[in-house]
């Protein structure tokens, strides 16, 4: 990676959210991207003005498909695999111009909603060029991203054991492009890195999740798979193996402590206890998992089955907004109603599963409560003043979690970089991109 040299810099006399609690009139001191401290504010001290803001670290995506940004409202009211094939038609005609517009309108969202890190799930496709675009716009934002690039080697154009034939390449030359990929991010600054994207257990055979999960280990990545999000998995790879999902993955060797399986609506008691004990984490994404009636994730259970368990919006044409806030706050309001207990997810371990809680598997930093100094300078400043239909606010951590949106996000801080300002772009002209999409 090219070395990147970053002046000092400061949010200062803000409430900040560190160790679990709310600290007033706090410095955040931040170099080279990376937090340095977090101490009580110093008269003087430049830096942005946090007077009056409250600073959390900033969310984690766990999972989307920025190329869906186009697609919302697409097989609305279809089951999974009927929306799925849906999908595969839109995707199928995405061109380069239209993957970079998705990608930029759905990593804005996604920042304006305090999001600075983002798991992008691409879906296998042949077309460099469309890559090339996807990882355009994610570098004009300015976001932090995980950039999965779509592997599968399985042919099955219904899509229930294996991918789109249309979309397929194979698996050498889909992996060496990812080599290619990752040269090209390692030219930066550090803010994306590579991982591989597998669309379900049904679209890789046990030769080619050994050829991907070598690929992935030599080289450090994260691979994330869609697993579980309805039975269709289990019945699959029944029908086919002889073995339910979880066990056909752990008999192929596809479980490992740099998995990221998403979705999991239908992960039993024993599934917990395997995907624990070989240290995967799981991406939970209640709003999508409600729109497409898969149902709700067993999410306090995976908590209790020593899982690790982070956020997630998922794609927009299954949850229509790359919106955190809003999947924070249903994330905990599923549960509770699905358990029937008020006390369930309350707002400290919700921002924990939003900002750090499948950190590990993805090779980020994972800081708990709060902001943490060593931890990158991924900073969201938010502003209560500027929604009156949030006050007064008697707890911080309550009002976000039940009455915040993306109309509080003033500023957001990407490696120390502010890429969001007044809950605008500094490095992209919004009018511009609208005008784009407009035109589409």
């Amino acid at each position: 990676m090219t070395a990147q040299h970053h002046s000092p810099g400061a949010v200062v006399d803000a409430t900040v959210y560190r160790d679990g609690a709310w600290a007033p009139h706090q410095d955040v001191l931040f170099e080279d991207g990376v937090v340095t401290a977090v101490r009580d504010h110093v008269p003087g001290t430049a830096g942005i003005d946090g007077a009056g803001a409250h600073v959390i670290p900033g969310f984690v995506n766990t999972h989307t498909h920025l190329q869906q940004a186009l697609m919302r409202g697409v097989g609305e009211g279809l089951p999974l695999l009927s929306w799925l094939l849906s999908v595969a038609e839109e995707t199928v005609a995405l061109t380069p111009e239209r993957a970079y517009l998705a990608a930029a309108a759905g990593a804005l969202e996604a920042l304006r909603s305090g999001t600075t890190t983002l798991v992008e799930h691409m879906w296998p496709s042949p077309s460099p060029e469309l890559h090339d675009a996807v990882l355009r716009a994610l570098e004009d934002v300015g976001i932090r991203a995980v950039f999965g690039r779509g592997v599968t080697d399985r042919v099955d154009a219904t899509r229930k054991w294996g991918s789109d034939p249309r979309l397929v390449q194979p698996l050498g030359e889909a992996l060496a492009h990812t080599d290619e990929l990752a040269a090209r991010a390692a030219k930066g600054d550090g803010r994306i890195t590579m991982a591989l994207a597998v669309p379900n257990p049904r679209c890789l055979t046990p030769e080619g999740m050994a050829v991907v999960r070598e690929f992935a280990e030599a080289r450090g990545m994260t691979v994330s798979i869609h697993l579980l999000e309805t039975t269709t998995d289990d019945d699959m790879c029944r029908a086919h193996t002889g073995l339910g999902a979880v066990e056909f993955l752990e008999a192929s060797g596809f479980l490992w402590d740099r998995l990221l399986a998403v979705h999991c609506v239908e992960l039993s008691a024993a599934g917990m206890r395997t995907l624990a004990a070989h240290g995967v984490a799981v991406s939970y994404n209640p709003v999508s998992n409600m729109r497409l009636g898969s149902g709700v994730a067993p999410v306090p259970e995976m908590l209790e089955a020593g899982l690790r368990v982070g956020l997630g919006v998922d794609g927009a044409a299954s949850n229509d907004t790359q919106d955190m806030l809003e999947a924070l706050r249903l994330g905990s309001y599923v549960q509770r109603a699905l358990h029937r207990r008020a006390d369930l997810l309350p707002a400290p371990a919700m921002l924990d599963l939003a900002c750090a809680g499948a950190n590990r598997v993805l090779g980020l930093p994972s800081p708990t409560s709060g902001v943490t100094p060593g931890s990158p300078a991924d900073l969201t400043l938010l502003r209560f003043d500027r929604d009156y239909a949030v006050l007064p606010v008697r707890d911080p951590s309550a009002t976000l979690l039940t009455t915040g949106t993306p109309r509080l996000v003033d500023t957001v801080l990407v490696n120390g970089d502010p890429v969001i300002r007044d809950g605008r772009s500094t490095r992209l002209d919004e009018a511009d991109l609208t005008a784009r999409l407009l035109a589409l």
